[in-house]
């Protein structure tokens, strides 16, 4: 006996083997399973579970466990017009845990704010925002959707079985009958048609109903041998349709996609097994190439599942390693911005590795999801802190800052001169040693400050009319300090703590008069290069930190100093930076020259070109090392 296909649809259970099952070798023929096919019910299995598999796998590509609450909800309402119940299934039960975990926390936040402010447990209550309440109603809309369209389906194939049993009724009338015209044989021909066309009824019902009905094919077919002729050429013509969804399934093999292959060879087989029976003599051919045809898709399909799976293993063994390297992020700790950022630009480099590693195995997704974005979310949530912390003591120094406004618009209109002078220098010297402040009010609370200082000052020298002399004595202090580092320079028996001396020295002078400032600056810087220049066994590097160390004195006693030494350092990160991608530059240069004719004198000028950058790049850190020193 042949044993045909049977890709079974709700509405059809049965295979056209079922029109023979009183010759009783259905049974064994389905005793014997293996990997291959053997009958239509064999490869309805195999289809359903892999292709679930499959379809398992390929929805599981969203990495829900990343998202924000109002992006869950969102997928959550983007299901309202999707078809597929297993889909919505699948994606609330992703989305689900992560949602009512989200609530659970806010809940408890919102519990200890309203414990915070005086109130009792037992009072508080919880509403939810309104992403909660557009997520209860969105899934409480897609079960009464689930709901209907079920009521609908269990409906409609109850009014099938309603429709199979009808034309059972009138098969069995005309089985009975001895009419034997051509138009009884039409009538038998379109009974079929309307059987084929009828859609699913319940499960429980199937399989009975195809076999009583294809025990009434064969029973009109045998009680009306006067037909014979005509039974044979309808066989034949079935024959023939049979062997082109032969031919349809062989080519099936040449679909690049899988999936699309087997939707296809789905559709294939419910026509062959819609197709009545052909000659007794070609049934087991047409069968046997059927079967080949599928197997042979089948095992395209297993081999691909096989590839998959292994391509899964190694997307896990790669996520399973990111894992442990963002767990290091986990107790990351510095007071320093510059350090968070870094840091963070590395985790967002981890991030992206992350997401550019394929899906993992479906029984390891949500475990190494958790493992992955639980670390992610805890370094994110310690910088915060920091951050939060910060922006707290800049907000107290503002505070302190402001208070130090207030005190000195009370005391600028003082005319005790010298009294005032001394509290306006001692508010200058508690401004230099609060704390930063929020850069977007930094210059404008500055310019507060300083207004009100200026006022008091101008408003001293104008009165005591001692500005001139003062000023004046205070050039000369300045001509005298430049003309020592001048004669030390000149006699090449200065030390760099000498000099740093006399800086201060010349710092801690006040104002000279306005038409000398320019020339004493330049005279002054001058002394200070000549004398970097004239210290005995001093290097180059020596020579480079001294100069360092002199900016950064000068930069001490000025007002915009934390704001001048935050541009310095930005430059110098600059420089390092691009010292470093002409060092990997020039390396990258060697390595190829290494291979070329020229390879030694090419080699040798790019070592020395190396060799400098290299000395650039360290100076330029320990500057930046000096720099973070004092800011």
């Amino acid at each position: 006996m042949e044993n045909e296909l049977d890709l079974r649809t709700d509405q059809d259970n049965h295979s056209e083997e079922a029109l023979e099952a009183q010759e009783g070798n259905q049974n064994s023929s389905r005793n014997t399973r293996d990997s291959s096919l053997n009958s239509e019910e064999d490869l309805k299995d195999k289809h359903d579970q892999e292709s679930g598999d499959e379809q398992d796998q390929e929805e599981n590509e969203v990495d829900y466990s990343s998202l924000s609450k109002e992006e869950l909800v969102k997928a959550v309402k983007a299901l309202t017009t999707e078809s597929s119940f297993s889909r919505i299934d699948a994606v609330l039960k992703e989305v689900r845990p992560l949602i009512e975990d989200t609530l659970e926390k806010e809940k408890a936040a919102a519990l200890e704010r309203f414990k915070a402010e005086g109130g009792e447990e037992d009072d508080f209550e919880f509403h939810g925002d309104r992403l909660d309440h557009e997520y209860e109603t969105t899934v409480k809309s897609l079960r009464e959707k689930r709901n209907r369209y079920y009521q609908d389906l269990e409906q409609q194939k109850n009014e099938n079985l309603y429709k199979k049993n009808q034309v059972l009724d009138k098969l069995r009338s005309l089985a009975d009958a001895e009419d034997t015209t051509e138009s009884s044989f039409n009538q038998f021909k379109e009974l079929q048609r309307e059987w084929k066309s009828i859609g699913p009824v319940p499960n429980v019902h199937s399989r009975t109903l195809w076999a009583n009905y294809s025990a009434l094919v064969d029973l009109y077919y045998d009680q009306r041998s006067i037909y014979f002729e005509l039974k044979e050429l309808d066989r034949k013509k079935n024959l023939e349709y049979k062997v082109e969804l032969c031919e349809k399934a062989e080519k099936l093999l040449e679909v690049e996609s899988i999936k699309v292959a087997v939707k296809e060879l789905n559709e294939l087989h419910h026509e062959f097994r819609h197709t009545g029976p052909v000659p007794r003599e070609e049934k087991d051919n047409v069968w046997a190439r059927f079967k080949a045809a599928s197997d042979a898709v089948y095992a395209k399909r297993d081999e691909y599942m096989a590839s998959l799976q292994e391509v899964l293993k190694k997307n896990l063994v790669e996520k399973k390693a990111l894992v442990e390297q963002v767990k290091t992020f986990v107790d990351f700790s510095t007071d320093r911005i510059k350090e968070w950022n870094q840091k963070t630009k590395e985790i967002i480099d981890l991030q992206k590795k992350w997401e550019a590693v394929g899906a993992v195995p479906r029984s390891q997704t949500r475990e190494v999801n958790k493992s992955f974005w639980s670390s992610f979310k805890a370094f994110f949530s310690n910088k915060n802190g920091f951050f939060k912390k910060l922006d707290g003591e800049r907000e107290k120094n503002l505070e302190a800052k402001k208070q130090l406004i207030a005190k000195a618009n009370e005391i600028k209109e003082s005319t005790d001169w010298e009294k005032t002078s001394n509290e306006m220098k001692k508010l200058q010297q508690e401004w230099k040693e609060t704390g930063p402040i929020p850069d977007k009010v930094r210059e404008k609370i500055f310019a507060e400050f300083k207004a009100a200082c200026d006022y008091f000052f101008d408003k001293r020298r104008e009165q005591f009319g001692k500005q001139d002399a003062e000023q004046e004595e205070n050039l000369a202090k300045k001509k005298q300090v430049c003309e020592e580092m001048e004669k030390l320079a000149a006699a090449k028996a200065g030390t760099a703590d000498q000099l740093y001396d006399l800086i201060d020295q010349f710092n801690e002078i006040g104002f000279v008069p306005r038409k000398a400032v320019k020339s004493i600056k330049s005279r002054f810087d001058k002394a200070v290069g000549n004398f970097v220049a004239a210290i005995p066994e001093a290097t180059d590097e020596d020579r480079a930190r001294i100069e360092m160390e002199v900016q950064l004195r000068g930069l001490k006693g000025d007002p915009r100093g934390d704001r001048k030494i935050h541009h310095k350092e930005q430059s110098i990160q600059k420089q390092i930076h691009k010292a470093e991608n002409d060092i990997a530059v020039l390396q990258n240069n060697i390595e190829f020259f290494g291979r070329s004719k020229n390879a030694e004198k090419l080699k040798s000028e790019f070592t020395e070109k190396l060799e400098a950058a290299t000395g650039e790049l360290k100076a330029l850190k320990k500057q930046l090392k000096m720099l973070k020193t004092v800011s």
